[in-house]
């Protein structure tokens, strides 16, 4: 589990694994997207490129 945060653009960014998959929480500006991945490459993959 771990989150990264960019000040620059008010971007937080949480990697949970929960029952086998992997949950990518992404927060930006106030919005909330979630995403589900069954590999944890992939959902690492993800939350490095939500971080801009």
């Amino acid at each position: 589990m771990g989150g990264v945060q960019n000040t620059k653009t008010q971007t937080v960014v949480e990697v949970v694994e929960a029952c086998g998959e992997w949950f990518v929480r992404v927060v930006e500006k106030g919005k909330e997207d979630s995403r589900s991945f069954g590999l944890e490459s992939y959902a690492l993959a993800f939350a490095v490129a939500s971080t801009g």
